[in-house]
């Protein structure tokens, strides 16, 4: 007789010097998973691959996709998506919600003193040059009053958790933060093929997100009903699927930067009716693109006149420009200290360790210890240019010392984490099977107009396919599965 895959999953995670978040050392399932357990159980091999082929074509049939330029074998993917749910307790999220808000509310209101006062600069929380000397600094945003203070309107907080269990932050997403569309759809993709394994559970929904996203936006505005838009590169960024989803779950137009123009300092979408007034704009084409008056004179996605409407007071556009001077890698670095400066309070969920290569001594610590790191440009993102010490061979690692040697303002490093693991349906062939692999974890935030945080009760698992792999991005191969926050004991949905 087969072992049962819930038997083989606590075989190899015994053997793991991992914190696994569905399996204990001893190999018996962590209390909040033991229904998974029992699922598992009640299913072989077979059905369970079955399972998956179901999740698979519902996905394929939605187009629910994102691209990769750099594969050779086509550039529209399907998301890969794994059917075994991760849980997080009520107790669980309740450090993630405050911790994640809590970095919100810091990190708006530094956003507004380095674009006005500059008092915490001046008081030496975050060096100035630092700042003024970031490539995404927006000198254009200098003495802008924004609606309601709030810069960061959307924020994806991504986490990991170490080996005894703890949440901590890896990094911040302050500009154009991606994943929250996968994140809904993933939950819709679980009722439709596990409904039996969601009864056993009270989960916190998810599919409220576009409605709350709407009403944020809204309320951004001083129109009375705004008209809001969802701004999109086109059908070839890689999250398009993302853009077109909010839009039509919001019932807002999704635009292009031909679709709009500037008239006077107000914007404007051409419809066939004649020009339609733009009130918010829910931008998803970076900064350097957004104006070709003002940043890229190449730029053919943005719109002329769009920053002048916006200094104008004529359109609030979300995220606010200029947000990728507070989540830039180096400048990560100092959360700790500019939630104390701003809010008074100590952090609670901790930063990863992190050493600036601009500072000598750390920069010799990570010289003499980079294959013990990740070494990330501080200005990239989605797993682009990093290096993974562990994993990267002698040329790789001679390349990156002389990287770091000649510009060294542009790299941090980080000592390589023990990332959880979560039990996963690796594929093979027709079909697969269940084995451990490193798993992170993206909360979606938004700020309304009054300061207030909403933190959406889930969030982007996503799941380095590859084994040993920790990295987790879909561009690099990475897949995701469903987040369950569950209600507290005696809740209920």
């Amino acid at each position: 007789m087969k072992p049962s895959l819930s038997n083989m999953l606590s075989q190899q995670v015994a053997s793991s010097s991992f914190f696994d978040e569905m399996i204990a050392t001893d190999g018996s399932p962590r209390p909040a998973y033991r229904e998974v357990f029992r699922f598992l159980d009640e299913l072989n091999g077979l059905q369970f691959t079955e399972l998956q082929h179901l999740a698979d074509m519902s996905l394929y049939t939605q187009g629910i996709t994102f691209t990769v330029y750099s594969d050779a074998r086509g550039t529209e993917k399907i998301f890969p998506f794994d059917l075994i749910p991760r849980l997080i307790t009520h107790l669980e999220w309740q450090t993630v919600e405050q911790g994640v808000s809590q970095r919100m509310r810091a990190l708006n209101a530094f956003l507004h003193d380095i674009y006005h006062d500059q008092k915490g600069l001046k008081d030496g929380v975050v060096p100035t040059r630092l700042i003024q000397g970031s490539a995404h600094y927006c000198r254009e945003m200098t003495g802008l009053d924004v609606p309601g203070n709030v810069y960061v309107h959307i924020g994806g907080i991504d986490l990991i958790r170490d080996q005894d269990g703890a949440f901590l932050v890896l990094e911040d997403n302050l500009r154009n933060p991606s994943g929250v569309a996968y994140l809904v759809e993933n939950r819709a993709v679980m009722a439709r093929v596990t409904p039996e394994l969601m009864h056993r559970y009270r989960v916190r929904p998810v599919h409220h997100y576009p409605q709350l996203l709407f009403d944020k936006l809204a309320g951004l505005s001083t129109v009375a009903d705004p008209t809001i838009a969802v701004l999109t590169p086109g059908v070839y960024n890689s999250a398009y699927f993302e853009h077109s989803f909010l839009a039509s779950q919001m019932g807002v137009e999704l635009v292009e930067g031909q679709d709009l123009l500037v008239d006077n300092d107000v914007l404007y979408m051409k419809t066939t009716g004649g020009l339609k007034r733009i009130d918010v704009l829910y931008r998803r084409v970076d900064d350097d693109f957004l104006d070709p008056l003002v940043f890229r004179q190449d730029s053919m996605l943005g719109v002329a006149g769009l920053v002048g409407a916006y200094r104008a007071g004529n359109v609030v556009i979300a995220n606010a420009m200029g947000n990728g001077v507070a989540d830039d890698k180096a400048v990560y670095a100092y959360v700790p200290d500019i939630i104390r400066y701003y809010l008074g309070e100590e952090p609670i969920l901790p930063n990863v360790p992190t050493y600036l290569c601009a500072r000598k001594e750390q920069r010799e610590k990570v010289l003499d210890h980079l294959s013990e790191m990740v070494v990330k440009p501080t200005d990239a993102s989605g797993g682009y240019g990093l290096l993974v010490g562990s994993h990267a061979s002698k040329q790789e690692l001679a390349v990156f010392r002389e990287r770091i040697l000649a510009r060294p303002d542009d790299y941090i490093a980080q000592p390589i984490q023990q990332l959880s693991t979560h039990p996963t349906f690796i594929r093979d062939g027709d079909g697969g099977q269940l084995a451990p692999r490193h798993v992170d974890l993206r909360p979606f935030a938004m700020c309304g107009a009054g300061g207030e945080v909403t933190v959406l009760p889930g969030g982007l698992t996503r799941v380095a396919l590859t084994e040993g792999s920790l990295v987790v991005n879909s561009s690099q191969g990475g897949g995701s599965k469903d987040t369950w926050v569950l209600y507290p004991e005696g809740d209920h949905a």
